[in-house]
């Protein structure tokens, strides 16, 4: 389609003016995207984020189905079949008291996932509106929860979960109470930065004038527009949070038996990695898969987000 005021040939061989329509000035000719549509266009070109996206789908599903297409419990033992290696009845082989690996190492994976999961949103919730409040507020309030921002990120996570265990028994409520007592503190400082910025724009200011709250300002307007760069810290929680899991798990103070988890399983497979490395194989390969999906996927959705990408 000519845009009005360019010149055309008419049939004598000489140049005309076209006839400017008003109306066409004004026809949208591209159809209009929102923040969030135009996002997932550019993340959907990234393959590389893509790739990290589906296969973070398919462990979810497997670690949900696998189990159920086993004959065996994960905590089922016989001694007769200890260590054997991969075959057409255990596929992952077994472990040293005999049990299914198959079953097990996707029963962990379904634990990690969950801790993973729940320590996100946790951290998103309290890192989201300790930040906002600091950010919005400044001044002294500012300063005082800083403070106590800094006194709780100088508290090593370790000490933490090894007092907790003292206190609580060994699991998974123990190991999320330990992380999310400290790991909600990098989420409350990006968005206090967000938000910082945001605050002294017009928008903000307007409906401050309108006679908006301050829940209904940091809420409707500084953490919707900082929701993008919180989205990227949220896939990078989720596998901190597995990484922690699998820490304590490998140390000897996570999930307890006959409960597993990426961490335990590690763990026992270290231990006989010299005379039967696929126990450390398998559960190896799906831990080492699920954070570099994670961390592919951060770096796609931080690029597909960023609006200085955007052309």
């Amino acid at each position: 389609m000519q845009n009005p005021g360019q010149s055309t040939v008419n049939a004598s061989g000489k140049f005309a003016p076209l006839i400017k329509d008003e109306h066409l000035q004004e026809q949208i000719v591209r159809p209009s995207l929102t923040y969030w549509k135009d996002a997932w266009r550019r993340l959907k070109k990234n393959r590389l984020a893509m790739a990290g996206l589906f296969i973070l789908i398919l462990l979810t599903l497997v670690s949900i189905v696998a189990p159920f297409l086993s004959h065996f419990e994960y905590s089922a033992t016989n001694p007769s079949i200890a260590n054997q290696k991969p075959n057409s009845v255990h596929w992952f082989g077994t472990d040293d008291l005999g049990r299914d690996l198959w079953t097990r190492v996707w029963w962990g994976t379904r634990i990690s996932l969950f801790i993973g999961i729940v320590a996100a949103v946790i951290d998103l919730i309290v890192g989201v509106i300790y930040g906002g409040i600091s950010g919005y507020y400044g001044g002294k309030v500012d300063s005082v929860m800083q403070r106590f921002i800094e006194i709780i990120y100088s508290i090593p996570f370790l000490l933490i979960a090894i007092l907790l265990m003292m206190v609580l028994k060994p699991g998974i409520t123990s190991i999320i109470i330990a992380y999310s007592i400290t790991g909600w503190v990098p989420m409350a400082r990006l968005v206090r930065g967000q938000v910082l910025q945001l605050k002294e724009q017009e928008y903000v200011l307007a409906s401050r004038t309108l006679g908006a709250n301050t829940g209904r300002i940091i809420l409707r307007h500084l953490i919707p527009n900082a929701l993008g760069i919180i989205v990227v810290q949220i896939t990078f929680v989720v596998p901190s949070a597995i990484f922690a899991e699998a820490f304590l798990g490998f140390i000897g103070i996570g999930i307890r038996p006959p409960l597993a988890s990426l961490g335990s399983l590690l763990s026992d497979g270290a231990a006989s990695m010299r005379y039967y490395p696929f126990r450390l194989l398998f559960p190896t390969a799906v831990f080492s898969l699920i954070l570099l999906s994670f961390n592919v996927l951060g770096d796609g959705l931080r690029d597909a987000l960023d609006p200085k990408m955007r052309k």
